[in-house]
């Protein structure tokens, strides 16, 4: 389907990449030519191996769908002649994408970084050439952060034309790794000769920022562009995030092994759906009611919650709860998922009760042994707070005890 004049140059070879923006870019028939740069040397040889051919696994409601996107180009930076190829293809770029790991990953490497690989390319480029960076490392100030490190090295007038975009990027994907799973699902590896599997959902609806560019139209159309991307970004990480990480660890505690087990479980639904719609949904559309997005409406917002539910339990995803509930320090963190969207209840005057149950079944499952006082709870939470804390601190915990002492 390479079959227009654009070029499009990705940052990394995850399941977002390779399944989201290089995917749709594929998918639009809009471009001719597609440049990745990716670090894992095995990776890179095995894509080049398959002739820049690869597979991937799309999760729909009543099945699994395979794909293949052929003549893609991924090169090493640490290799001499790959980075110049790279730097060339930034060049020339029309659309470019970020998905990385953490905003952190920008400047991680050097020479080879990506902020060392934009600044070379940019500088090389014509500045009356319009080009867009979607920027997708699930950080609301991502392109900002980017765009901050390329301002103290490519002057202004080269980077005239050259606009970063923020994302909401509520796809839900992974890699999988065992052999054993791999085949079980029905899977298609990433390339014959890489024993690792991309399975993504169905759902393509991602928003950007506004393109403010002159002239520029997206060869990536299925995008859709907000002025605002901060409300949308709220619903994400204290609607599709907060329920998402609840429901993962309720079925941790519950012993179940998958997301998809859980939606036989009406008690565990229900909590969910109570926390999406009464609590962290019910505030987000008190704080954002005056704005003219269908979203931030009772039905809109049911609408949405109602989609979300089905897709994180879907079973062709095979998501499993192990994954969902990794790292539970951070999904505790005070301006994260979990009690980032209880603070937003409080400040809306709801009781985020079934939030709590959530952060209590987390706070569980991040330290050794039970909790068996206010006091305990008290001192764990503020270990992984910090010193960040404000005026609803008191009442997050006391909330977090109580659903301790609530049998779920």
């Amino acid at each position: 389907m390479a079959t227009g004049e654009r070029t499009f140059v990705g940052f990394g070879f995850g399941p977002i990449q390779s399944a989201l923006f290089l995917y749709e870019a594929y998918r639009s028939g809009n471009f001719g030519r597609y440049v990745i740069a990716e670090v894992d040397a095995d990776l890179v040889r095995d894509v080049r191996t398959g002739g820049g051919r690869y597979t991937i696994n799309i999760a729909h409601p009543d099945r699994i769908e395979q794909v293949t996107v052929d003549g893609v180009r991924l090169c090493d930076p640490a290799v001499t002649p790959d980075r110049q190829e790279l730097v060339a293809a930034i060049a020339a770029a029309d659309e470019l994408a970020t998905a990385l790991p953490s905003v952190r990953f920008y400047d991680a490497g050097r020479a080879t970084s990506v902020v060392e690989l934009l600044s070379e390319g940019l500088r090389r480029r014509d500045p009356a050439k319009p080009a867009v960076l979607y920027a997708a490392e699930n950080h609301n100030q991502a392109a900002e952060i980017l765009e901050e490190s390329l301002s103290s090295r490519v002057p202004d007038e080269q980077r005239a034309g050259f606009q970063l975009l923020n994302t909401v990027v509520g796809k839900m994907s992974g890699i999988l790794d065992d052999v054993a799973i791999i085949r079980r699902l029905g899977l298609a590896p990433l390339t014959p000769d890489t024993g690792r599997a991309v399975l993504v959902e169905q759902f393509n609806h991602i928003l950007i920022s506004r393109v403010t560019v002159p002239g520029f139209r997206r060869g990536i159309e299925v995008f859709v562009e907000k002025d605002d991307l901060l409300p949308f970004e709220e619903a994400k990480l204290y609607g599709h995030n907060a329920i998402h990480s609840l429901i993962g660890f309720l079925a941790r505690q519950r012993g179940l092994t998958t997301m998809a087990e859980a939606a036989n479980d009406l008690a565990l639904l229900a909590t969910a759906r109570a926390a999406f719609l009464d609590e962290s949904g019910a505030a987000l559309i008190r704080k954002y009611r005056q704005l003219d997005e269908p979203l931030f409406t009772p039905a809109g917002y049911q609408a949405y919650a109602e989609d979300l539910i089905q897709r994180m339990v879907n079973p062709y995803l095979n998501d499993q709860v192990a994954r969902v509930t990794r790292d539970p320090r951070r999904k505790l963190g005070y301006d994260d998922r979990l009690f980032g969207a209880m603070r937003l209840c409080l400040e809306h005057g709801i009781t985020p009760a079934h939030l709590a149950q959530g952060a209590a079944s987390a706070l569980s499952s991040a330290v050794p042994g039970p909790l068996n006082s206010p006091a305990e709870v008290r001192d764990h939470l503020h270990a992984v707070w910090g010193p960040h804390t404000d005026h609803h601190a008191p009442a997050l915990i006391q909330l977090t005890w109580q659903a301790l002492k609530t049998p779920f």
